[in-house]
Parts: C-alpha cells; sequence; structure tokens
C-alpha cells in the first residue's frame, strides 16, 4: 500500500494509492459510508484504524468518479507521519561519507534525535535560520516502525517495520559542529521533511535501493542503500537494546556522500534562499523542498 497525507479545508486527510490514482480516503468513507481514520500515525498505531483503511481500499473500485481522487500537482502535502513519539537518526552510515567527512568509521550506530517540531512537508519551505549561514542537506531512507520492539535481534527486526518514506536531514553545520551534541544543528523548525509518499515495507525492499538528491537540478548525491554500514535490521536491534521503539517512531538512517561539508573548503557553497533540493528514492518516489 502506498499512501499520502494531505490537508484539506483545513482538516486531515489520507490518500490511498489505486489504478485510478490516490484516493481520498475522507470521501470515499463518505460515500461507502465507512469509518475512516485521519492520520497515517493512527494507521500504525491502531489495528481498528488500519482496518478501516483496509475497508476502504477494498472498495475503491466502485468509485470511479475523480472527484474522489486528488491531484499531487494540486494537494497540499503534510508530513507522511505527523505525529511520531521519536525521530531517531543515524549518523556516518555510508563509508564513503565517512571518508568525505574525514571521520572514522563508527564501530557501533550513531544515534541520534530530532525534534517533532522540525518535521516539513513535501513542497514546503524550509527556512534558513538567522545565525547560521552553513545549512546542508542530508537524503535519506526513512524506517517507519509498526511494532514494538524492545530488545528484538536482527533477524527479527524487519517484522517490527510498517514501512518506509524518504527524509531530509538538513543540518546546520556551523551549529552541529559548535557542540558536543548535534541537536542544535539537527533540530531547527522544517529540518526534516519527510514524504511524500509512505510505502508499506510489503511492497519494498531497503537493502537496495537507489538514492540521490539534486541541488537545483544538480546531482549531488547518488548511491544505494546496499552501501549502509549498518542495515537497517541492524540498527534497529540496537536501538532497542538501549530503549523501546514504537509505532510511529521514525529512524532516518544515514545519507551518502556529496554533501556539501565533504566539499574542499574552498568549494563549499551553502545552502540559501531559493535554492530546490530534490530527494529521490527508488520505489518511493521524490521529495521536494525549497529554502527560504
Amino acid at each position: 500500500m502506498q499512501l499520502i497525507h494531505f490537508s484539506e479545508a483545513g482538516q486531515s486527510r489520507i490518500g490511498i494509492k489505486t489504478e485510478r490514482g490516490f484516493l481520498n480516503a475522507a470521501k470515499a468513507a463518505a460515500a461507502l459510508s465507512l469509518p475512516v481514520p485521519s492520520y497515517i500515525d493512527d494507521v500504525l498505531k491502531d489495528p481498528v484504524q488500519a482496518a478501516q483503511l483496509d475497508a476502504i481500499l477494498a472498495r475503491a473500485d466502485t468509485l470511479t468518479d475523480p472527484v474522489y481522487y486528488v491531484s499531487l500537482d494540486e494537494v497540499t502535502f503534510l508530513p507522511v507521519l505527523s505525529r511520531p513519539g521519536k525521530i531517531l537518526c543515524i549518523g556516518k552510515n555510508y563509508a564513503a561519507h565517512v571518508a568525505e567527512t574525514k571521520s572514522e568509521a563508527p564501530k557501533k550506530p550513531l544515534v541520534f534525535s530530532k525534534f517533532t517540531s522540525a518535521l516539513a512537508a513535501h513542497k514546503e519551505n524550509i527556512p534558513i535560520p538567522a545565525g547560521t549561514d552553513k545549512v546542508d542537506y542530508e537524503v535519506e531512507l526513512v524506517a517507519v516502525i509498526g511494532k514494538k520492539a524492545y530488545c528484538v535481534s536482527p533477524e527479527e527486526a524487519l517484522e517490527h517495520v510498517a514501512g518506509y518514506t524518504i527524509g531530509n536531514d538538513v543540518t546546520a553545520r556551523d551549529w552541529q559542529k559548535g557542540s558536543p551534541q548535534w541537536v542544535l544543528g539537527k533540530s531547527p523548525d522544517k529540518f526534516a521533511p519527510l514524504g511524500p509518499v509512505y510505502v508499506t515495507a510489503d511492497e519494498l525492499d531497503p537493502t537496495h535501493l537507489d538514492i540521490s538528491l539534486k541541488l537545483n537540478g544538480e546531482v549531488r548525491q547518488n548511491s544505494n542503500t546496499k552501501h549502509l554500514i549498518f542495515d537497517i535490521a541492524t540498527i534497529i536491534s540496537y536501538i532497542s537494546q538501549h530503549f523501546a521503539l514504537e509505532p510511529g517512531d521514525i529512524i532516518f538512517t544515514g545519507t551518502p556522500d556529496g554533501v556539501i561539508l565533504g566539499y574542499p573548503e574552498d568549494e563549499q557553497v551553502w545552502l540559501k534562499p531559493g535554492d530546490v533540493i530534490e530527494s529521490t528514492i527508488e520505489g518511493i518516489g521524490t521529495l521536494v523542498n525549497s529554502f527560504c
């Protein structure tokens, strides 16, 4: 299943991909006299609401009128996960990225976090805060937890993943480097855009996905998730030894090489207002954000 999260008349809505396009679940539910969830987060946390979405999709072929569908060019997107309990991130998780930043490869997953106020949507503008002039991009595959994971083994870890989306771990490098903790450089408002589509785990193999990023149309990052140092199963197992992962939690799994920080200092041109980032992952789509 592929889902989008969007706003309609000030209300949160879910769109479900069908052969005719993305079905507006709320309009479909009204026509079919069925209950409907409003947040993908709730679908992950509540089996009843997940079943509601399944029931709508099962009868989608009866809804042929275009009024029940949304145009991805016109819809106002929301972050696909709008109310995660935790936003966790893995640093230095591609060998080429470690090399370009002249760092040592971590022996264990390097875990940090972002605040929920950092969430942003597909096509949403990202403000560059006053006080930083070294804002960077990081395209990442984002894993979404669907079942509580506590002290799980790597072999069973992927059973706890509900699906995947695209994230951009936007970073203020001067703020990140100005403290032993990375949170100040990682969590400014809107520095964690997600989307445009959430893809359930049964439709995607996370171990071999092309991942890339364009800045103003120029390819800056281009790799594959097969190059992750710690794969997603290892990441989830490792984190779960320290605290429980809950349904709706999200994990940014690391970025490949090609970030601005990796360029020689005299070639580092940091993000500025008007720049457009396109973050693409095979099987999911392209997350687009402009800076302001």
